[in-house]
């Protein structure tokens, strides 16, 4: 009788670190084609549902409602990109984790025409570029260094981003 009870006992705690285990979502190293506008094959205008199967690891998501921010996205704060599905855009910041097939983050404002020509539109901290899926923003710092990327299939005249 001493026996099971202490059998008994033991097993409690072994059946509640069973109850605790829980998996945790992998994605695929991230990488992201600037002249094809997309990341691992996902384009800038796929729904949250086809992201979310792709890259199921997101830290925060927002729904495509009327009342949201910036129109709904996956987001991956940990990887520093976004995905803003109701505006058709991603974002990737500077401290990316993963591949870009040309390696414009950090690169100098001026070095970038052998990849990527003139850019239809200029600002102080920005260049738009015209590309064949759509529009490649690139954003600089002070020292005139790529810091943020942005992409979409939609034309600049089009583009609506999120403030």
């Amino acid at each position: 009788m001493k026996f099971l009870i202490i059998a008994i006992l033991l097993s409690i705690p072994s059946i509640k670190v069973l109850s605790q285990l829980k998996t945790t979502a992998m994605c695929p190293a991230f990488t992201v084609d600037i002249l094809d506008g997309k990341v691992n094959d996902v384009r800038p205008d796929f729904t949250p549902g086809q992201i979310k199967q792709k890259f199921p690891c997101f830290t925060s998501e927002e729904p495509e409602l009327s009342s949201s921010k910036c129109g709904g996205g996956i987001f991956y704060k940990d990887k520093d990109i976004y995905f803003y599905t109701g505006r058709d855009y991603v974002e990737v910041g500077e401290k990316f984790k993963g591949k870009l097939s040309i390696p414009v983050m950090g690169a100098s404002r001026t070095g970038l025409f052998k990849w990527l020509g003139n850019a239809k539109i200029k600002d102080v901290t920005w260049d738009a570029f015209q590309t064949q899926y759509g529009t490649l923003i690139l954003y600089y710092n002070k020292a005139n260094k790529v810091n943020k990327i942005i992409f979409s299939k939609k034309s600049t005249d089009t583009l609506s981003l999120c403030e």
